[in-house]
C-alpha cells in the first residue's frame, strides 16, 4: 500500500465500497511500459490485498471490478471474451479473483489527446471512432444514467466531461439540487470525445 494508506483496504471494506480498479493488461511488461516501473507489481499488491480482505470472495458481498484500456489508438476488443483471459491469467499466475471486467476506449482528450497530436495520429484516430459509431450504445453510456462529482461538489455529466472542466447546467453543485431528479432537466453536455463511448461494442 502507498504511504499513509495502510487502513485503506479495511476502510473499504468496512464501508461496503465496490472498487474498480484499472489494470490495463494482465502482463507485467505492458502495464509498465504503460504506467510506468513496478506499476504491475504494486498493483497485483493491491488486489492480492483486496482478496484478503473478501472482495470477489463468492458470498462476501464485496465487489471487485477491474477496467482495461488499450495501449494504442485502436479499439478494445470485446469485452466478454477479454474478461474470460483476465480471470484465466491473473487466477492461474497470481491467484487473484475479480467480479467483472470494464473495457474503456482511450478518450481523444488531455494527455491521450497531446500523446496523438505529438505522433500525428490525432485525425485517424478520431475517424477510427466516427467510422465505427454504434447507435446501439447510446442508451448505456455513462452519461444517461450517472453523474460525476469532482472534490468541490461541481456535477458533470461524466467523468471525462470532468476533466475537459464541461460542468452541467451553469457551473452546478450538489449544494445546489435536492435530488438527482432535478438534473434531468438538463441536457447532456456533447464534444467530439463522446465518440469514444459510443464505437465500436461501446465503453463502459
Amino acid at each position: 500500500q502507498e504511504p499513509g494508506q495502510e487502513d485503506l483496504v479495511e476502510f473499504l471494506k468496512e464501508n461496503g465500497v465496490r472498487v474498480i480498479a484499472s489494470l490495463p493488461c494482465y502482463s507485467e511488461t505492458n502495464v509498465d511500459q504503460q504506467r510506468g516501473s513496478g506499476v504491475f507489481e504494486r498493483s497485483i499488491a493491491a488486489l492480492l490485498a483486496l482478496n484478503e480482505a473478501g472482495y470477489a470472495v463468492p458470498g462476501s458481498g464485496l465487489h471487485l471490478d477491474l477496467v482495461y484500456n488499450p495501449l494504442g489508438a485502436f479499439l478494445p476488443p470485446e469485452q466478454t471474451k477479454l474478461e474470460a483471459q483476465y480471470k484465466s491469467q491473473l487466477a492461474d499466475n497470481f491467484g487473484i479473483l475479480f467480479d467483472a471486467l470494464f473495457t474503456m476506449t482511450n478518450m481523444p482528450i488531455k494527455r491521450f489527446a497531446d500523446f496523438l497530436h505529438r505522433r500525428g495520429e490525432l485525425q485517424d484516430y478520431m475517424e477510427l471512432l466516427v467510422r465505427n459509431f454504434n447507435a446501439g450504445t447510446i442508451e448505456s453510456v455513462m452519461c444517461v444514467d450517472t453523474v460525476s462529482v469532482r472534490w468541490d461538489g461541481k456535477v458533470f455529466d461524466c467523468d471525462f466531461n470532468q476533466q475537459l472542466g464541461y460542468g452541467m447546467g451553469k457551473d452546478l453543485t450538489v449544494f445546489d439540487v435536492e435530488s438527482l431528479e432535478e438534473l434531468q432537466k438538463h441536457e447532456i453536455r456533447t464534444d467530439n470525445h463522446c465518440f469514444g463511448c459510443t464505437a465500436g461494442m461501446g465503453s463502459s
